[in-house]
């Protein structure tokens, strides 16, 4: 019966092998969509090229025309990579299964990796999302957008004794980390955000990002009052009301409401150098909540799949252990 073992072991190779072959494919299709899943050289962009894969390697091309190797994912954000790339496929679709986000330590265990490898995985999604916030303008003839801010960071703990303790609202009894994430976001429409010291900083953020003729709906907050010279803004005092005679911020809330979750509930701290990100990804969420699943994983996928290498995240515990 010894044929028998081995007719099984080449059935499960010929199974694993035309399960592979089916996620190049699919990964040929997201990453040349214009054409159809034919390589295109990232060197010269040549369309002649073929298969000259190693044994038992991954999927790898050749060009005729410049005779440079490349493979699917040469140039983009996964470039270098050493998983296979069912595991970034893994990656991405649990990544958009979460409703607020996924933790790096979470990850790490649902795919047997270094807290390392997942903790540069999840940030080089984020950067995937941030590049369809690049340039946005939001709202336009007749359209309401809302804008409103959040502190995130900054946390300094109370002391043990209460005769000791301070205020910790005041500007001198802070330690100078907490910062204001500021959106932009347009009813029934997609957001935008920034990180400033200040909500008094974003108003030539916000003048950038809204498009003339938009009606603005904004809070009592001062910072907001040079949004007159330029906009129609309707103002509501939270003290009074949520909402009155058509003016709130329930849109811009619903953001916040998003974010405070993923801190609290997922990340713990996403205040520092790398809270601009966590909001952006913030922003996609909320943006695509009402898309299914499989469309926002090809989305996702394919953004990471136009996106040049990271700068910030390419070696970067290289860097950050030296």
């Amino acid at each position: 019966m010894a044929w028998f073992g081995g007719y099984r072991y080449v059935k499960a190779l010929r199974v694993r092998t035309a399960k592979a072959l089916g996620l190049d494919v699919s990964f040929r299709r997201i990453r040349w969509a214009d054409t159809d899943g034919q390589p295109v050289c990232p060197h010269c962009g040549g369309l002649d090229a073929y298969d000259c894969r190693r044994l038992k390697g991954a999927p790898r091309f050749r060009c005729r025309a410049c005779i440079k190797d490349f493979t699917i994912t040469s140039g983009t954000l996964f470039a270098s990579h050493k998983l296979p790339l069912r595991a970034y496929l893994a990656v991405i679709a649990i990544f958009c299964n979460e409703v607020k986000g996924k933790s790096a330590l979470a990850l790490s265990r649902d795919l047997n990796v270094s807290y390392k490898c997942a903790f540069v995985l999840l940030h080089k999604l984020r950067e995937a999302m941030a590049e369809e916030l690049k340039g946005r303008t939001i709202g336009g003839e007749g359209k309401v957008a809302e804008v409103d801010g959040g502190y995130f960071g900054g946390y300094v703990k109370p002391a043990n004794h209460r005769e000791n303790r301070r205020d910790r609202r005041l500007a001198r009894n802070q330690n100078g980390k907490r910062k204001v994430v500021v959106i932009v976001r347009e009813r029934g429409g997609n957001s935008v955000p920034a990180v400033f010291k200040s909500e008094s900083h974003a108003a030539s953020f916000i003048r950038a990002r809204i498009a003339k003729g938009t009606v603005i709906n904004a809070d009592e907050a001062g910072s907001w009052d040079a949004l007159n010279a330029r906009f129609e803004v309707k103002r509501i005092n939270h003290e009074d009301a949520y909402s009155l005679d058509g003016a709130c911020t329930d849109w811009a809330e619903e953001f916040f409401s998003r974010m405070r979750r993923a801190e609290i509930g997922h990340h713990h701290h996403i205040a520092g150098q790398y809270l601009l990100r966590y909001a952006q990804e913030a922003s996609w969420r909320e943006d695509y909540r009402r898309v299914d699943n499989g469309a926002q994983v090809q989305r996702l996928a394919g953004l990471a799949m136009k996106r040049k290498p990271s700068v910030d995240f390419s070696g970067y515990w290289q860097r950050h252990s030296q």
